[in-house]
């Protein structure tokens, strides 16, 4: 959150001129940097404390931590967030890895010039011991999902392009060094913290926390990993999981789907690629799994809309597919009556002879035409 505000304030190109936007590949607490001497990114120790260098540098700590404090408030939907001081006070006494991080940094001129280093550390301690509770980061999550728009008071906390850029590094560096892992298994932007606590974001959809404090040796959530395995192998939810749904090879459930919606919205794929001689995409439906006599409210199928629009290549797929040469309508029409109202006589032709039906034909001896 730090790390938003910082972009909300600054932009991006100011922040990332004082830290790097790669995976360290180290602990999160670890004493390096990149090779231009920069927090290698906003999700592992240095890269917080020098977000929140960032943070209104020019104002009294009060009014920064204030300003932290209320921006949690709104991402929650208007609860307040509490203060543990026994984290604020070990935070401070055990702080000698954070002092050497920032004087490090300083060495290498990292921080903003004027950045006051004991003041900034000092206010990372205070934004480290902001409390909240698993609702709380839930309602987070979901506003970091809902584009910066907290979904049950409608606040705009952060600007859509700035959580756009958070969720990019949370998905490549929130969960310590097991992102790779986790981008790789789940694919969903995340942040674990060594609290217990797991915030993961499903982009349009909704946030979810998980908490539950026994830590991997990455000190990640154990039980928090497990379920987002879970989730993910029952859920429709990795960013790629539409390359392998989109092609009917899965039978996971996407939560994104109202009931019979992919049923509704493969019809209508398939009738307007019809309708519009779309031979490729009218493959590609049917090589998905949808049917190539699916009719729509009408009985409508795709078969009518091509033979009406005079696609002969995409009827003569459709009836190689399977698809009945005699459908009709609610008004009693078939893709032969739409062929030969629209003057389209060689698809006429084609479905007559499919249907088993002999054209009625006009006879040069005068005799009257047969069937």
């Amino acid at each position: 959150m730090s790390y938003c505000l910082a972009l909300d304030e600054h932009g991006t190109e100011a922040v990332h001129q004082h830290m790097g936007r790669e995976p360290s590949g180290q602990s999160f607490n670890e004493l390096a940097l990149n090779p231009k001497g920069l927090p290698h990114n906003p999700m592992v120790n240095a890269g917080a404390i020098m977000t929140t260098s960032l943070i209104r540098p020019e104002e009294d700590i009060a009014d920064r931590f204030d300003l932290v404090a209320e921006t949690w408030r709104r991402l929650a939907g208007g609860r307040r967030p509490g203060f543990n001081n026994a984290v604020y006070l070990s935070e401070r006494q055990t702080a000698d890895r954070n002092f050497a991080l920032g004087y490090s940094m300083r060495e290498s001129g990292a921080f903003r010039p004027g950045t006051d280093l004991l003041q900034t550390l000092e206010f990372y301690f205070q934004s480290c011991s902001i409390e909240v509770d698993a609702q709380m980061l839930a309602i987070a999550a979901a506003s970091l999902a809902n584009a910066g728009v907290c979904p049950l008071t409608e606040d705009p906390v952060f600007t859509p392009g700035t959580v756009q850029s958070c969720l990019s590094l949370m998905s490549s560096c929130g969960m310590y060094d097991f992102s790779g892992e986790f981008a790789f298994t789940i694919g969903l932007p995340a942040k674990s913290g060594v609290s217990g606590a797991l915030m993961l974001v499903i982009p349009g959809l909704m946030g979810i926390c998980v908490w539950s404090p026994r830590l991997d040796e990455h000190g990640n959530s154990v039980r928090g990993i497990e379920f987002c395995r879970k989730l993910v192998a029952e859920y429709n939810v990795h960013v790629f999981d539409s390359l392998v749904t989109g092609r009917g090879r899965t039978s996971k459930r996407d939560p994104r789907r109202k009931k019979n919606q992919t049923q509704t919205e493969a019809v209508v794929a398939l009738t307007w690629a019809a309708s519009q001689g779309d031979l490729d995409e009218a493959r590609a439906l049917i090589a998905a799994g949808v049917e190539p006599g699916t009719a729509d409210y009408d009985g409508r199928t795709p078969l009518h809309l091509a033979a009406a629009e005079g696609q002969l290549d995409v009827v003569r797929y459709l009836l190689a597919a399977g698809a009945n040469p005699r459908p009709v309508d609610r008004w009693g029409g078939t893709p032969l009556s739409d062929a030969e109202s629209n003057g389209h006589a060689e698809i006429a032709a084609l479905l007559r002879d499919r249907a088993g039906e002999t054209a009625l034909l006009p006879r040069t001896d005068k005799r009257e035409a047969v069937l």
